[in-house]
């Protein structure tokens, strides 16, 4: 072999290489599971449609504690397909406005670079991260009327789209329930009235935070003062229409929610509408009225009625036989002395208050609920024949108790027909899961699935399994074990748990907090849903007794 000379050993190591002939990847697409990144605040975006408007009322409370101890748990983000910036999945867009300025503030490149959990962008991606934004907001700080009322309407707008086709009120009820946010079908109607009458009016008297009572009690004014508008105008040359007439006179009360009075709006109303139909006001105001009491009570349920009780026959003397009708003779006998009356019965009053005594001896935790509420569950019931659980009713049989949250709780054991199906269970049992970690600030790590028993336990790794309260590690140590998730090497020590139990559930122990009353009620429920789940997984369709 000839030697190579020293310009041809150049030539070889000047050639050109290997070229690719392919096409080349522009960016790698998205993981196909779940997937721990980190991302750069340049790299997130809000959720676009968040149905927070307004500021979080704990702002203050989440950036000081953010400043101080960074995130809990990694947020979870996804990407809607083709998108160069990912969103938050369930909520944290007042979490990602802190860390903005907490980097704007500090440069510290921990409030930049961020671990995150990515979740890939499901089917139904839309609805999904709306109703996550709207459940988890509720638990985070809770919504307005409004807002609350705007995000409803951007759920029918993506299920309609779904669809293809419009939905009735209580068709959007039943889905926003399946979908993990239940609202009944009443408060649905009044969110209608308020983003289609009312927001245009008073934005600001809407955001600032009017209450659903107020809200009805406008609109029941506004129909009453529409029928006797189009009773009276019938016939009649006007210079403006109802709509317009309302909106001009709401327009003037956008305040703030507590310089705001229903009644003067009434006032100032039906002076103007007495004024354009040429009619007395005293009249006027006389017929709004009773066509605004003749609303209401069509739309609630009617009093049972109250038989008065029927009263005691007299107790009449016994009548002596006269003295000419007695034989000759004949001693007149005393009447015998009347029959002393029976014991009076314990006074009605004192037996209300054991009664009601007996009853809070069984309420962790009031369940908010309303008469108009339960009298459409009640009705509902009828319709599909079913029984709705009665806490009075049940309060000496099955497990009652009464805890609120998302799911109010009235019965440990009892299991409703409509939840009793494996998608819905597994709903409930991720909320109370997610409710029993919010006692130890850790809900974060507690994530919706659809398998197993309805959520998985992001446990934490092991360096900041350290810094977290010995309480919040041993609630987190609970819920990982009942998820029926496998031993990791992580933060969480399930051997620690058999010495932690006692401690978490009945406070006997080092740990220096025990699970409330409350979460010790949701914890006994959630293990009654979870056995039940396995049941029908099982394929057992009958409940246990």
């Amino acid at each position: 072999m000839a030697e190579l000379t020293p310009q041809d050993m150049a030539a070889k190591l000047l050639a050109t290489g290997f070229e690719r002939s392919g096409p080349s990847a522009a960016t790698l697409s998205d993981p196909i599971a779940d997937t721990p990144m980190v991302v750069t605040l340049d790299q997130l975006r809000p959720y676009d449609h968040d149905p927070r408007v307004t500021r979080n009322p704990a702002y203050a409370e989440i950036k000081a504690s953010i400043r101080e101890r960074g995130l809990d748990a990694p947020p979870a983000i996804t990407r809607r397909p083709g998108e160069a910036h990912y969103i938050s999945r369930n909520g944290g867009n007042t979490r990602l406005a802190i860390l903005r300025e907490l980097w704007s503030e500090t440069k510290e490149e921990r409030f930049f670079r961020i671990a995150c959990l990515f979740r890939p962008w499901p089917a139904r991606g839309e609805i999904v991260a709306l109703t996550g934004h709207l459940a988890e907001n509720e638990l985070r700080g809770g919504l307005t009327f409004i807002e609350r009322a705007l995000g409803v309407e951007k759920a029918r707008e993506f299920y309609e789209q779904e669809g293809g086709q419009a939905l009735s009120q209580a068709e959007l009820a039943r889905r926003l329930t399946a979908d993990g946010y239940p609202v009944p079908q009443s408060h649905i109607s009044r969110m209608n009235d308020a983003v289609r009458y009312l927001l245009p009016a008073i934005p600001t008297l809407l955001y600032g935070g009017l209450g659903r009572h107020q809200v009805d009690r406008l609109a029941v004014l506004r129909k009453a003062c529409e029928r006797t508008w189009e009773r009276r105008a019938l016939g009649r040359t006007v210079t403006v229409d109802f709509a317009t007439l309302f909106q001009d006179v709401l327009t003037q009360f956008d305040t703030q929610p507590d310089d705001f009075s229903p009644q003067r709006v009434q006032d100032e109303l039906v002076g103007q509408m007495a004024e354009l139909l040429e009619a007395d006001y005293d009249t006027l105001a006389l017929e709004i009225n009773d066509s605004e009491s003749r609303q209401r009570a069509l739309t609630s349920e009617p009093a049972a009625p109250v038989v008065p009780a029927a009263p005691p026959p007299p107790v009449s003397a016994p009548q002596q036989p006269s003295s000419s009708s007695m034989p000759r003779g004949a001693t007149p006998v005393a009447p015998a002395a009347p029959a002393a009356p029976p014991a009076s019965p314990e006074a009605p009053e004192e037996q209300h208050g054991q009664h009601d005594e007996r009853l809070r001896g069984h309420i962790v935790t009031p369940a908010p609920t309303t008469e108009r509420l339960q009298s459409i569950q009640r009705m509902v019931a009828d319709q599909l024949g079913d029984k709705l659980p009665d806490f009075e009713a049940d309060a000496l049989r099955a497990i009652p108790v009464q805890a609120g949250g998302l799911y109010p709780v009235s019965d440990v054991w009892s299991i409703e027909p409509g939840l009793d199906v494996p998608d819905r269970l597994r709903v409930h049992i991720a909320q109370f899961a997610r409710e029993i970690a919010g006692e130890a600030a850790v809900a974060d790590h507690i994530e919706a699935s659809d398998g197993g028993i309805g959520f998985v336990c992001v446990a934490p790794a092991v360096g900041q399994a350290k810094v977290l309260p010995a309480f919040a590690r041993a609630v987190l140590t609970l819920l990982h074990a009942l998820s029926a998730a496998p031993p990791a090497a992580n933060g969480l020590d399930r051997a620690r748990l058999a010495d932690e139990l006692a401690a978490l559930l009945h406070g006997h122990g080092g740990l220096g907090a025990r699970l409330s009353d409350a979460g010790l009620v949701k914890l006994f429920r959630l293990l009654r849903l979870a056995r039940r789940l396995l049941d029908l997984e099982a394929g057992d369709p009958g409940q246990e007794s």
